[in-house]
């Protein structure tokens, strides 16, 4: 039998295959993450643990594994859910504390559904900066999860799926649910050395999930793996088998844009980088670099007329922005909202036809690539100083969003992987992406890099 405190730090994948083979008791597994949250090894990750129905669904898994049925792959594995997707029976209170007595769902999200269809347990709904506006993961109406690479120091757990990302990163399920309208599933992801993916719009239904912005929202898991990643899309697209083909190193083309993205990096992002990019190079990939003006209009036509995410929030929570309830609001999360209220027809139309319009010229530059980069410029801050000033929050926010938004304006699927630390044992990361809708592209060659880094982090090890 294997224990289950290592069980707990397995990719999704793995722990489905240990249950499979009788060496893991979906309970068990269940009632251990459960208990790990009663007893605070996590504080603030999750906004309402789903007991009752965890271990209804993993005593389902049991009995389905031990007829040799399992559902799926994932079949009792536990999983974390944005508490901004519906689960029937639960409050969906998106972070807000507006929402906290609302009724509860009367149905399962359809991606929530597809991952009960596959037989996963459901131990909770996690935390989230409110209305999921925010790259930094801070909500002052539940608490801030804190990052859990750095137990000394306070450091943002990245946002806005900030639960879920902490809810892996520190062993409690081996894989969680997020929405990505900025950034919300890579940065987490990339501050806690996690896998996040980030599908193309529209590739997994939205329906039963609060919006901020209907046209950037997009759905993605935070994990171990991008295995596990492939896993989680089949699951909430409800697919019976996935289109995703691993693919070999040496049939990967990138460029890598060195406009925009590479710039003010800490110096830890960058050498890792530069390491991870080499490493890729030496085992056959085709790497080319160069400038990438796309990246510079996207800045300059968001400057002068607002960004869409704005202006879809204002529309959205006007009824809470325009009254009382804004005072029991996050400040910080208003006044970006509120930047939508200033922003025309004429801006809203000129942003929506240059993303249109530079979509296709991504896709023209890339010409069959795909694109390398550093998911953050930055490792996780410290809390302190962003609670202390809204100024600096702001800046740091937008920091750390900056070369995510790029992809949400695109509409380009991204795959977030670990690729090192910085002097404080913080994680780096590295974001490969592709043109919109070429998620099994990204994903299939996402294995490579994936392994190429792997092999590259046991060299490092072996030589230290």
């Amino acid at each position: 039998m294997t224990d289950l405190e290592t069980t707990s730090r397995l990719s999704a994948a793995a722990v489905g295959r240990a249950l499979h083979a009788g060496e893991v008791c979906p309970v068990g597994l269940a009632e251990a993450a459960l208990e790990k949250i009663d007893a605070g090894a996590v504080p603030h990750a999750f906004i309402v643990l789903t007991r009752e129905r965890a271990l209804a669904q993993a005593r389902a898994a049991k009995a389905r594994i031990a007829a040799w049925r399992p559902a799926s792959a994932l079949d009792g594995v536990p999983v974390g859910i944005k508490d901004l997707i519906d689960i029937e029976g639960e409050v969906t209170t998106a972070g807000s504390e507006l929402l906290r007595d609302a009724a509860p769902a009367a149905a399962d999200a359809p991606l929530a559904a597809g991952l009960d269809r596959a037989g996963m347990v459901f131990v909770g709904k996690t935390n989230l900066t409110e209305f999921a506006f925010s790259g930094l993961g801070l909500n002052p109406h539940y608490g801030t999860p804190h990052n859990p690479h750095d137990r000394s120091t306070p450091r943002v757990p990245g946002g806005s799926s900030s639960g879920s990302a902490v809810a892996v990163a520190a062993g409690i399920v081996p894989c969680a649910i997020g929405s990505d309208t900025g950034g919300s599933v890579r940065v987490p992801s990339a501050f806690n050395g996690l896998t996040g993916y980030k599908s193309s719009e529209g590739r997994i239904d939205k329906g039963g999930v609060v919006p901020l912005s209907v046209t950037l929202d997009t759905i993605g898991p935070l994990a171990r793996s991008v295995e596990d990643c492939v896993l989680l899309d089949m699951a909430m697209r409800g697919a019976a088998v996935s289109p995703v083909v691993r693919r070999d190193v040496g049939e990967l083309r990138v460029f890598v844009p060195e406009t925009f993205v590479l710039d003010d990096l800490d110096d830890a992002v960058g050498a890792n980088f530069e390491r991870s990019v080499a490493a890729l190079s030496a085992a056959g990939a085709r790497v080319e670099r160069g400038e990438c003006a796309i990246f510079t209009e996207i800045g300059e036509i968001t400057a002068a007329h607002g960004g869409l995410s704005s202006a879809e929030a204002y529309t959205t929570y006007r009824a809470y922005l325009e009254g009382p309830e804004a005072a029991r609001m996050d400040r910080r999360v208003v006044s970006r909202m509120m930047v939508g209220k200033g922003m025309s027809a004429l801006d809203v139309l000129t942003v929506q036809q240059a993303r249109a319009r530079l979509a296709r010229d991504l896709a023209a530059l890339l010409d069959g690539r795909l694109m390398l980069m550093p998911t953050t410029p930055n490792t996780a801050p410290e809390i302190a100083p962003l609670e202390a000033d809204d100024a600096v929050f702001h800046r740091v926010n937008l920091r750390g969003l900056r070369n995510t938004l790029m992809g949400n304006f695109l509409d380009t699927p991204g795959v977030a992987m670990p690729n090192g630390t910085d002097a404080n044992g913080m994680p780096t990361s590295i974001l490969l992406s592709g043109v919109a809708g070429a998620d099994e592209a990204v994903l299939g060659f996402a294995y490579a890099v994936e392994r190429v880094l792997a092999e590259g982090q046991a060299r490092r090890l072996v030589r230290e």
